[in-house]
């Protein structure tokens, strides 16, 4: 069972980010409040879940969470700022419209950028200790895949339908084939003479 809460006496919001290692698209983070008592046996690390258990479990999280909010940074904003800034960025537009405002972060990961008047704890795989940063981990992957299926429609030959624009063989060998897209990150070094060294 993962644990409710960090602090007892604070309201803490779990943070999480999805599509950190992938080509293209936007990153997504989440930002969840749950109940202080929270209980929740089938809510964990959305990478040890179906998708079937994912989208269950986002209904569920977005019925009982206090708040949550989705925060989203653009390709465009990555390459100029990087993926990692670009996945603090993402949390921190997750965490400015939670309708509750938290007294302390529990952030997924090992490194963040401070925000405003919000203590934090950064905790390593927290998506398997903390129920509000697996609820995070949840809301971000699911509504970034539901982002990634609807750019699959403009360009299938990608296969971001079952890749989510991570880096497969069949999205590398699309990019050498067509080139990349608008939505591609133009700092992930997707040109095809690197390419071609990876098959």
């Amino acid at each position: 069972m993962l644990l409710s809460y960090l602090h007892e006496n604070k309201i803490e919001a779990g943070c999480d980010e999805a599509g950190r290692g992938c080509l293209c698209g936007s990153v997504f983070a989440a930002a969840v409040i749950l109940p202080h008592d929270y209980k929740c046996e089938e809510l964990n690390d959305s990478k040890k879940l179906s998708e079937k258990q994912r989208y269950a479990l986002r209904e569920i999280i977005e019925r009982d969470a206090l708040a949550w909010a989705v925060g989203i940074v653009t390709p465009e904003e990555i390459d100029k700022i990087n993926i990692l800034n670009a996945s603090f960025l993402a949390m921190h537009r997750a965490v400015e419209q939670l309708k509750l405002k938290p007294e302390h972060l529990l952030i997924d990961g090992n490194r963040f950028n401070p925000y405003p008047d919000i203590s934090h704890t950064c905790v390593v795989k927290g998506d398997g200790k903390f129920l509000a940063i697996a609820a995070a981990s949840i809301l971000a992957k699911t509504y970034r895949d539901d982002y990634m299926d609807q750019l699959h429609e403009e360009f299938p030959m990608y296969d971001w339908k079952k890749n989510k624009g991570y880096p497969t063989v069949k999205h590398r060998k699309a990019i050498a084939e067509f080139g990349i897209t608008p939505y591609h990150r133009k700092s992930f070094n997707t040109g095809c003479g690197q390419l071609e060294l990876k098959f």
